[in-house]
């Protein structure tokens, strides 16, 4: 009896063992097939990270650069050296190449279309052929910089650009002149294609920065082929009169009537500071207006100090009793000849 249960449990132990033995096996060749699946056919990470890298490629290749006006091209038909040749863009659009009995419109196509088209209109002629168009001048996306910059000029570029980037290409902005803006002029869509741009419209539409702001990151847009950025030169208002140092004072920042007169070393001993006029023209009038002020009552806070705007002359006159006063001093200082001297 004994022996029976023995060998009633030993048949059972190897009963188990079998089943774990197959069990892994079984979940082996299951991670094994699910290894060998195609990563197209495994799951996409919950974060869509694939998705978002599927989305860049194809973004990626929509930017790829596209032929057009002023653009030079390289045409080169392999095995036919007497096909090949260095060809302009013509101002409407077209090229012309040899055994091709009409023009080629070439503007808006990738160097790789272009390629395939003009392959396939040359097997009317030869067999197989193979063609490779590459743009060795891409003159027809240009980026101008003017203004009060380092190095101002046009700019050449095939890829996209911020405005930050462009004004470095430009040497940055000259400290000494420049002011507070930049302004972009978008003349609309020159290379001719619609995918280039965000509108085709044709007027020039203005748009304003702060180059702090640009500098800084607060701003920093993308350009358009074609944007003509311009880095103002800082207006300036002018300090005449009875100050220490007659002035312009630039207006690269907000600049208030006393700052300007500090700006010119203060005001003479001789100053009527009760009346110290602003003359202001008005913009794109020839008619002037005068702005009187107290400078005690600036001083005071009874009154708030002006800002002044461009081409502001800013006019502190003479006190004729400081005058007289101060001249019978003087003369009092070097003696009672030197009092008649003066008179």
């Amino acid at each position: 009896m004994k022996a029976v249960k023995t060998l009633t449990v030993i048949c059972a132990v190897l009963i188990f063992n079998n089943f774990l033995i197959n069990n892994s096996y079984g979940q082996k060749n299951e991670n094994a097939i699910q290894s060998d699946k195609p990563k197209s056919e495994m799951p996409i990470a919950a974060d869509g990270a694939d998705s978002e890298n599927q989305i860049a490629a194809g973004k990626q290749k929509n930017e790829k650069y596209r032929i057009g006006f002023q653009d030079t091209l390289e045409v080169q038909v392999f095995r036919h050296p007497e096909l090949s040749l260095v060809v302009n863009v013509s101002p409407d659009g077209t090229i012309l190449l040899p055994k091709i009995d009409r023009p080629i419109s070439v503007v808006c196509k990738t160097e790789r279309e272009l390629g395939e088209t003009v392959g396939t209109l040359y097997k009317n002629y030869l067999k197989n052929p193979f063609v490779n168009v590459r743009a060795v001048e891409q003159r027809s996306q240009p980026f101008a910089v003017i203004g009060a910059v380092q190095k101002p000029g046009s700019f050449y570029l095939n890829r996209k650009i911020r405005l930050l980037e462009l004004l470095a290409f430009a040497g940055g902005p000259d400290v000494e002149n420049a002011g507070a803006n930049i302004q972009v002029a978008r003349v609309g869509n020159i290379s001719g294609c619609t995918e280039n741009t965000d509108s085709d419209a044709d007027e020039v539409v203005f748009f304003s920065y702060k180059i702090k702001d640009v500098q800084t990151g607060k701003e920093n847009p993308w350009m358009q082929p074609g944007d003509i950025v311009s880095v103002l030169i800082a207006e300036q208002a002018f300090v005449v009169g009875n100050v220490k140092e007659p002035s312009k004072v630039p207006l690269k920042e907000t600049v208030t009537l006393t700052q300007a007169i500090a700006f010119a070393g203060g005001v003479a001993p001789e100053a009527k500071t009760s009346r110290v006029r602003i003359q202001r023209q008005q913009s794109g009038s020839a008619v002037k207006t005068e702005l009187v002020y107290d400078l005690k009552d600036i001083a005071s806070k009874k009154i708030p100090d002006p800002i002044l705007q461009a081409n502001d002359i800013v006019e502190v006159p003479k006190d004729g009793v400081k005058s007289v006063r101060n001249g019978l001093l003087k003369a009092f200082s070097n003696g009672i000849p030197g009092l008649f001297y003066g008179l």
